[in-house]
């Protein structure tokens, strides 16, 4: 015989078996729909899992958020999550290499969300690091479950909130994930809580907590599908560097590489990302969607060095699932795994978080007793709503915020423009003046910090001029002005300025909430020379080399070139050009459709001297590197005929390393044999490395996380004996410190430069 309670409000069907059938709980709140819909159910129920009815005023809004949800795909999602966090703590958020970043005593400009933020000490910081790392251990195992996620998101906010440059969405979703789950009951099932404590073992939670995030989940993508409907990435200039990504090959065989860029990278990443929320949230598409979304996340996780993002995100499409999806899935294993995997039986119990209403049957209502809205009940939904409304305002709050809104608007982050914007930066320049005598220097471009992206936000701008020009009066500077002149294109556009290069950014004007008075403005009008760009460069030979500039009136660009580049020439594509001659004092006027040749080894000065803005292009040759490649061929060539035998002069002595010479340990002398036996190697390291078994991977893999791992955890361990007991003689310290280092034996032929050459673009 066979019972089942079936509570429509509850959104539950208990179906309890004498012929040993699977206790469940389907909850159908999330699209799920037909699986257990009845005869009488409405097509918004079998859809939607809830009535119309069920929302028609707050007290039944509140009773829908909290009728009881079977707690196991919460619970596998929280483990999940915990230990992605264990894992991205060494990595991604920097624990391995943490002295390198807040040494004491380190002179270094730094890039906090407000100014006031400062690092601890290095010993400190290390400390905070453990404590997240416990907080993420304990979020994995649910144990002290609500401490252990305070420990998380407290220290995982502060570190993101200490360093600007290091943001990006994915780490930003970290952060709102810890905190969503610090108020759910994600501890109910597969937890030491619920060994801990009987009434918490395998309990209901109330349908908010899946509410919430799988809301975020289809924000994530809904949102970057949106931002993603710009016209850049529509015409496939965002991204059109991945259509060279081996992975794409397979796509190559059907269509060009340009056809595949535009269809494939760019049009099926703006498909996928508008749909897969909706998809995944309906149980006909469910399974189209979870093939497609995880295809998507493993070519992600090997285009991009994004860490545990892509892994993340394939753990975020369970809980599009049916919420008792692991019952099913590990009653499948041994009953002898049965003690190490989560709870297959008995059905969730009774849980003071959920709201229960009164059966109409005798039978169920002795598995149920029904509960009355409660204050705890009332925040759970208030939560929930002002916390879905809160996310989906925050990608468009860019009119409060608009200090940060650049070329790109607002802070990097909580936007969702995953990879819309592609930039290329080429000139820098960073000029100081003396307030006093009125000396003029020049800095190198990123002295002083350790990253980049200071170039492309004028809030950072800001700081690391307010920065500069404190450390300059460390060096005789009086009263410091800081210039900057740098050049970006971005999606493929003109070489343009960012900032205005006359003002002083030390005393320049800038607030969080007004507009940027020194950001100089996207020229959008000269996007359509892209396609004009492409055709010039096609009709160019593999040696000659140009480049895109437009600038602004008013404004001159100055530049040097080098001796390297021989028959070089600037051609005006639109406005009027006043080109000085530095060492000759003259000056040339250059109108549209004009050139004139450069001497070599010389500065000179392009004024815009038209009412608009002007459009000019570089064209030179690197006679220095041409004439290399041409000696690289001869070797090739001589290397070939040696091997072959159709040489019949007697190699050099002095050639005789292009034979066996790809060893590290040769001796060579001459420039260009240095050079032809480093591109061998490197051809060669490619070559293993690509034809690598998975063991061969694997072991590589391996045995890198082994040495990060090492060092994270010695170098921990160090700072905390350091905080017990004081720190050591700076001897001692020095080789504790050198051994946390040891690294792996390098395999002969290996090199760092084949590393940086072979290594995966970034998300900036």
């Amino acid at each position: 015989m066979e019972t089942v309670a079936r509570d429509s409000s509850a959104g539950a069907s208990l179906i309890v078996s004498s012929k040993k059938k699977d206790v469940h709980s389907r909850e159908t709140g999330t699209g799920t729909g037909t699986d257990g819909g009845g005869a009488g159910e409405s097509r918004m129920k079998r859809l939607f899992g809830f009535e119309l009815s069920d929302v028609s005023s707050w007290q039944k809004f509140v009773c829908l958020l909290n009728r009881p949800t079977d707690p196991a795909s919460l619970g596998v999602f929280r483990f999940l999550f915990g230990m992605l966090m264990v894992v991205d703590i060494p990595q991604e958020r920097g624990l391995s290499y943490l002295d390198y970043k807040y040494l004491d005593g380190m002179v270094v400009c730094r890039f906090p969300l407000f100014n006031f933020l400062q690092p601890l000490p290095l010993d400190w910081m290390y400390l905070v690091y453990v404590i997240m790392l416990l907080g993420a251990l304990g979020i994995m195992l649910g144990c002290f479950y609500r401490l252990a996620c305070l420990m998380f998101i407290s220290t995982y906010w502060y570190v993101f909130f200490l360093d600007k440059t290091t943001w990006n969405n994915h780490s930003y979703l970290y952060g709102l994930i810890g905190f969503q789950l610090t108020f759910m009951d994600a501890n109910r099932y597969w937890s030491i809580d619920g060994l801990r404590n009987a009434k918490k073992r395998n309990a209901h939670v109330p349908l908010w907590n899946y509410t919430v995030l799988r809301t975020q989940i289809f924000i994530v993508y809904f949102i970057a599908g949106i931002k993603k409907l710009d016209f850049d990435w529509i015409e496939g200039y965002s991204m059109h560097y991945l259509a060279n990504h081996w992975l794409f090959d397979p796509f190559k065989l059907v269509f060009s590489e340009e056809m595949t860029s535009v269809l494939v990278v760019h049009g099926g990443g703006l498909v996928l990302d508008l749909t897969a929320g909706y998809l995944l949230f309906f149980d006909a598409t469910r399974p189209v969607a979870m093939v497609f979304v995880s295809y998507f996340h493993c070519m992600n996780s090997q285009l991009f060095s994004i860490g545990m993002f892509a892994y993340t995100m394939l753990a975020t499409s369970l809980l599009f699932c049916y919420p008792d999806w692991p019952r099913h899935f590990f009653s499948k294993f041994p009953a002898c795994l049965s003690g190490a995997l989560p709870t297959v039986m008995p059905a969730p119990q009774h849980s003071p978080s959920c709201v229960y209403p009164e059966s109409e049957s005798s039978e169920a209502a002795t598995l149920t007793k029904p509960t009355k809205l409660s204050r705890r009940h009332r925040l759970g939904a208030l939560f929930t709503v002002l916390y879905i409304t809160e996310q989906f305002f925050m990608p468009y709050s860019h009119f409060i915020t608009q200090g940060y809104n650049n070329l790109t608007n607002g802070l990097y982050g909580y936007s969702w423009d995953m990879m819309v914007h592609s930039r290329s930066h080429q000139h820098v320049k960073i000029t100081y003046r003396d307030g006093v005598t009125g000396d003029i220097g020049y800095l190198n471009p990123g002295v002083f910090t350790h990253s980049r992206r200071w170039k492309d936000h004028g809030d950072m701008l800001k700081q690391y001029a307010s920065c500069l020009s404190h450390q300059l009066k460390n060096y005789n500077i009086s009263e410091p002005e800081i210039y900057f002149d740098i050049w970006v294109s971005i999606n493929e556009r003109f070489q343009q300025r960012i900032f205005d290069p006359r003002l002083d950014i030390v005393k320049a004007d800038w607030s969080p909430f007004r507009p940027n008075p020194w950001l100089m403005p996207l020229l959008v009008d000269l996007s359509p020379w892209r396609k004009k760009f492409q055709e010039i460069e096609d009709t160019l030979d593999n040696q000659t080399e140009v480049v895109f500039i437009a600038d602004f009136p008013g404004l001159h660009l100055e530049n040097f070139v080098s001796e390297d580049l021989g028959n070089t020439s600037l051609q005006v594509l639109q406005g009027e050009l006043s080109v000085e001659i530095v060492e000759e004092g003259k000056n040339y006027t250059i109108k549209e459709g004009e050139k004139m040749q450069l001497p070599a080894g010389e500065y000179h000065k392009a004024y815009t001297v038209s009412p608009g803005p002007s459009c000019f292009m570089y064209i030179y040759v690197n006679t220095t590197e041409m004439a290399l490649e041409q000696n690289l061929t001869r070797l090739y060539e001589l290397q070939e005929r040696v091997r072959n035998g159709t040489e019949t002069e007697p190699l050099p002595p002095e050639l005789q390393p292009i034979l066996n010479g790809t060893g590290t340990d040769v001796n060579v002398t001459d420039p260009v044999l240095k050079a032809f036996l480093r591109r061998q190697r490197k051809i060669e390291e490619i070559q293993k490395r690509r034809n690598a078994t998975i063991v061969d991977r694997f072991t590589r893999f391996t045995i890198k996380k082994y040495y990060l791992l090492r060092r994270s955890f010695l170098m921990t361990a160090i700072a905390l004996r350091n905080l017990v007991v004081g720190r050591p003689p700076l001897e001692q310290l020095a080789q504790e410190v050198a051994y946390a280092n040891m690294k792996a034996p390098e395999e002969p032929g290996s090199s760092e430069a084949v590393r940086k050459d072979d290594s995966d673009h970034t998300e900036l």
